[in-house]
């Protein structure tokens, strides 16, 4: 039997809220499996761990999330007003969230654009534009940049208040991310757009050189260059276009999220953090503290982590195919959580009542 530890970080707002539904498919997945086991640890993360440990992450759960063979993590943060009781460098984001990602060194994150024409009315899109729905991969790198940069804050010597924030790769860590996005679009349709900025920043114009390098390697694959500020009025005007993008951390950060403008919510986009060694898997959604307790978010993004961690952590692609199929299937059938209806005519369930209708459908599957 295969033995999967996976540690559980429920987080903050309506986190725990969704992983209970991701806990409700795991232990669905594992019955259906016989020669599957999942060892679910939960911990401690974010704001609910300083509160609890005066850590956002906490030794715990750093020695929970070292023996794990994946990390499955919910939503982390608070309200503003809240998050001015923590100390600026225990908020989740800085405090939990980067030291997890340099820890582990998981530099490749995974966002799956993907809606398929059933369930195209999500969209804010013009019908003309979705069509048959969008179906594309942003590729961002995770550890470098401008987030991971030297920062420093002062006052100069004539009295004015000044920040000072590093933006720093080198070849190594762009060659990494470049070679997972030229592997995943030789998996796919063989085309890769390189978002980057080499008209203003130097260091696109390094990123330039190492995908030059790279591409090289892969003569079947076609490589698109596009300005970022170019690629966020294409992704409105005609997403459809693109297979797999791939950029370095900011650039990242914000068109993933444009992308979840697309689906019409970032609630329908999960993703994966993969590292050479551990990876762990999110909502590109935040913690929702304005609903959370309400039992009306919706898990779809939590559950499809899951789906994105069946396949990429433990190799069980046909289940994750499954498991995907099986939340659309809700959604097609007319059902949808509160916070994704805006006022559709659709019939309305809460968040566990999404979760039982997909580990129904999903037994309905062959194995």
């Amino acid at each position: 039997m295969k033995q999967y530890k996976i540690a559980l970080l429920a987080g903050d707002g309506i986190g725990p809220e969704i992983m209970n539904e991701a806990i409700k498919v795991l232990k669905a997945v594992e019955k259906r499996h016989a020669d599957v086991s999942f060892d679910l640890q939960e911990a401690l993360f974010g704001a609910a761990a300083y509160f609890e440990t005066g850590k956002a992450f906490p030794e715990k759960t750093i020695k929970i999330c070292d023996e794990a063979d994946a990390i499955l993590k919910g939503t982390i943060g608070l309200s503003h007003e809240q998050s001015q009781k923590i100390p600026v460098d225990e908020q989740p984001e800085r405090g939990a969230l980067l030291p997890m990602r340099r820890r582990y060194n998981t530099f490749a994150n995974f966002r799956p654009v993907y809606l398929p024409k059933e369930l195209s009315f999500f969209s804010p899109l013009k019908e003309e534009v979705i069509g048959d729905g969008v179906d594309f991969m942003i590729i961002r790198e995770l550890v470098g940049g401008l987030y991971f940069g030297e920062k420093k804050t002062g006052v100069d010597a004539n009295g004015k208040r000044y920040v000072k924030e590093l933006l720093e790769y080198d070849e190594e860590q762009i060659r990494a991310i470049v070679q997972v996005a030229f592997n995943t679009a030789r998996s796919r349709k063989k085309v890769l757009h390189n978002i980057h900025k080499s008209n203003v920043l130097k260091s696109s114009v390094l990123w330039n050189e190492i995908v030059g390098e790279v591409g090289q390697d892969y003569p079947d694959v076609e490589v698109k260059h596009i300005l970022v500020d170019a690629a966020a009025t294409y992704l409105c005007l005609d997403p459809k276009q693109f297979d797999v993008m791939v950029m370095e951390n900011m650039f990242g950060d914000i068109l993933s999220d444009l992308g979840g403008g697309i689906l019409g919510s970032l609630g329908l986009m999960p993703s994966a953090c993969v590292g050479p060694e551990k990876s762990y898997y999110e909502p590109s959604h935040g913690s929702a503290p304005d609903i959370a307790g309400q039992n009306i978010a919706n898990p779809y993004s939590m559950i499809g982590s899951v789906a994105l961690m069946l396949d990429m952590s433990f190799g069980m692609k046909q289940e994750a195919n499954n498991l995907w199929q099986a939340m659309q299937s809700v959604f097609a059938k007319g059902y949808c959580t509160p916070d994704l209806a805006k006022g559709r005519d659709v019939k309305l369930i809460k968040t566990d009542e999404f979760g039982d209708m997909v580990v129904l459908e999903l037994e309905k599957m062959p194995v």
